[in-house]
């Protein structure tokens, strides 16, 4: 059928994004449209005909859709999945509930545990027991599974997940229990843990488990209704591919059996994004800044990568403290995330202090500037406020926004509970929002062994070209790159990843006494299943393979994942792989421990299939320069001066490659606006990215 084309779908809290791309170049068209929280295929299905019709192409030329939401993020914050129970080994029912035995906040007597997404009286023992190596110690006793049938059908359970003990080094157990259950509930869900976190650690392979059963009957409905919409309805027939947390793409097949590992999609095509702009202008190190309507995210990029984490957390109780929330133990593109995002929400705490999010307005009803009905200022009516948002070129035009109301809203809300004027009130809540979000890139640069000031900052989001200046001032960052597109730009990243599959297995040992035999057997495991993935859209030539060990000095309670050789493992493999870890080590903690024995946990393994071509469109260099890109002049307040003061505003579609401007300047696009308020040396490259030079202060 000649199928040229493909299409990257992103549902954030307040926009759904979408770009549809052509492997030369010469299609590049973005769409943006609210998203509909009730039915959020709704706006995929609609703004895919929007983005199609303006390419001017039906569905029948695009080859493959590549799709990411928050949808499951949503169902484990708002408690709104399936009724979920756990069947577990006799005896361990509260190991969920017990968890890691610690207080992750010692001085808070009012600390708030997660709560397990299954109750207790759905927590639910078998007669079991495997021993740590693999042994039975007592087999299981079907009687005891057949009993629980009877109180889960009563309890109308919808999901079941399976977690027994020391089910990673022998599942033989886990998998008979589950087809008791499936043959006599046929339409429940069920996860097994050993299918989907073969490793260590009680606590977190439960958690995980319930997390992935709790949204599984959510995955299938949603994504199965998503694909006949768009066969349906627009006429695309090309594959579905989903976006998962670790950066590469699955099958719808694979995305509804584990959604779990979809949570963190949209995160992880942003970053994606990061590292392609980046090796495309020579920035393989890069602070990747993504500020959308509702919430921003901070990544690193390290030589041409994005840092991937073993596991992270959802549905926190307190946003900053680690351990409040429920661990998911699937690998995932480490960043941290705050909420505070253009519609977070502005207010004044009962100890007069300006509070800005983690409550946002989101896309219903939105700011008090979209005039849905909103009364709450936001970060949004703040920037309009203070000028650098253009009321009547809000997407391109397409709405229009109330100026009045906003500073209405801003002056009663915040300026008189402060004692101060509607410019101030703004300003204010613009830079708490800026402060809030600098914090959180140098937490999470510091905790990587990284210094912020010393990586160029890439700026996306809706919402992050208008902030992303004064978080480069505030961190001392010299150099931000603002790309075309950038308010979509995670359906952007997710035209540049791969299809992948992430594979782990626990096999301890002591690095010098190591089973390499044994070794060699769970690692060609692993590759053997990610090449019978992969090859279902792959050719067997073009699947790679990463590997991984989980590493620790003997008696460190954590570990540390280390890239290891690929080829026959074996005892001279012992030293290359102890250099590595030694050099990782080193890197995240500033030192090694001599005369320490190394032990191996897990080991990890990623299936990959090749990187997608993507051709940006390119722009030439023109005699006129800035000069014809010039819109106008706009009062906009500059914080040198605490003052409103006329600066230049421009297209971004004019500019020429090789264009330069000098701060304070406005720069507008449909999806999003790039404001530098102080000064800054703007040039325009040939892929229409904005570079900004921030002189040292």
């Amino acid at each position: 059928m000649g199928r040229t084309l493909r299409l990257g779908s992103d549902i954030g809290g307040t926009f759904t994004d979408l770009v549809l791309a052509s492997d030369d170049g010469r299609t590049f068209e973005i769409g943006k449209v609210l998203t509909t929280p009730d039915a959020p295929d709704d706006a995929v299905v609609v703004g895919a005909g929007q983005v199609m019709a303006a390419a001017g192409v039906t569905g029948d030329a695009v080859a493959h859709v590549i799709h990411g939401t928050t949808l499951f993020t949503n169902a484990l914050i708002e408690r709104k999945g399936a009724r979920t129970a756990l069947i577990t080994t006799r005896g361990f029912r509260d190991a969920l509930e017990i968890a890691r035995e610690h207080r992750y906040d010692m001085y808070d007597l009012r600390m708030k545990r997660p709560v397990p997404l299954a109750p207790r009286h759905l927590r639910l023992e078998v007669d079991e027991r495997v021993l740590v190596d693999g042994t039975v110690l007592k087999p299981l006793d079907e009687a005891s599974v057949h009993a629980l049938i009877p109180q889960l059908k009563a309890e109308g359970v919808e999901a079941i997940g399976i977690t027994l003990l020391h089910s990673y080094v022998n599942d033989a157990h886990e998998r008979r229990v589950a087809e008791i259950i499936a043959a006599a509930l046929p339409g429940v869900a069920i996860t097994v843990s050993s299918d989907l976190v073969p490793e260590i650690r009680e606590y977190d392979r439960t958690s995980t488990t319930l997390a992935n059963v709790y949204v599984k009957r959510i995955a299938e409905r949603y994504l199965g209704r998503l694909q006949d919409r768009l066969v349906k309805e627009q006429g695309i027939e090309g594959a579905l591919y989903v976006m998962q947390s670790n950066g590469g793409v699955s099958r719808i097949e694979e995305a509804t059996r584990y959604p779990v590992r979809l949570v963190e999609s949209g995160p992880a095509a942003g970053a994606l994004a990061a590292a392609y702009y980046g090796a495309l202008t020579g920035h393989l190190d890069l602070l990747s800044f993504d500020m959308g309507g509702t919430t921003a995210k901070a990544c690193i990029i390290d030589k041409g990568e994005p840092l991937i984490a073993p596991e992270f957390e959802v549905a926190r109780e307190y946003q900053f403290k680690k351990g409040s929330g429920l661990p998911v133990k699937v690998s995932v593109i480490e960043m941290i995330e705050i909420g505070t995002g253009g519609g977070s929400i502005a207010r004044v705490d009962g100890l007069r202090r300006l509070q800005v999010g983690p409550q946002s307005a989101g896309a219903k009803p939105g700011p008090v500037a979209y005039g849905q009905g909103g009364t709450e200022p936001t970060v949004t009516d703040a920037d309009l406020a203070l000028g650098y948002l253009d009321p009547g070129f809000f997407l391109g035009g397409r709405m229009s926004l109330d100026v009045g109301g906003a500073k209405r809203a801003i002056a009663a809300k915040v300026g008189e509970p402060l004692g101060l004027d509607a410019t101030a009130a703004a300003w204010g809540i613009h830079q708490l929002a800026n402060e809030a979000m600098a914090s959180a890139a140098r937490i999470h640069a510091i905790e990587r062994g990284k210094d912020a000031a010393r990586f160029p900052i890439f700026a996306f989001g809706g919402a992050g070209p208008v902030h992303a200046y004064g978080v480069a001032r505030i961190l001392r960052s010299s150099r931000v790159i603002y790309p075309l597109g950038a308010g979509v730009m995670s359906a952007i990243g997710m035209l540049t990843a791969p299809l992948a599959f992430d594979f782990v297995k626990t096999f301890p040992g002591s690095l010098d006494a190591m089973d390499w035999a044994g070794a060699m057997r769970v690692i060609d495991g692993m590759e053997s299943e990610g090449r019978s993935i992969i090859a279902k859209s792959v050719a067997a030539e073009d699947i790679r393979f990463q590997r991984f060990a989980d590493m620790r000095y003997r008696k460190q309670g954590y570990d540390v994942r280390v890239p290891i050789p690929a080829g026959r493992l074996d005892t001279q493999s012992g030293a290359e792989i102890k250099a590595r870890f030694e050099e990782v080590f080193e890197r995240l903690y500033g030192h090694v421990i001599p005369n320490t024995p190394i032990d191996i946990l897990s080991w990890r393994v990623i299936a990959l299939g090749p990187k997608p071509e993507l051709t940006l469109p390119t722009i030439k260099a023109a005699r006129g320069g800035a000069k014809e890109a010039l819109k106008g002049h706009r009062a906009v307040y500059i914080p040198g001066e605490r003052a409103f003061r006329e600066v230049p505003v421009y297209d971004r579609y004019r500019l020429s490659a090789g264009a330069e401007l000098q701060g304070p300047a406005i720069v507008e696009e449909r999806e999003s606006t790039v404001v530098i308020n102080g000064p800054g040396t703007i040039r325009t490259d040939e892929w229409s990215n904005l570079v900004v030079d921030i002189p040292k202060t």
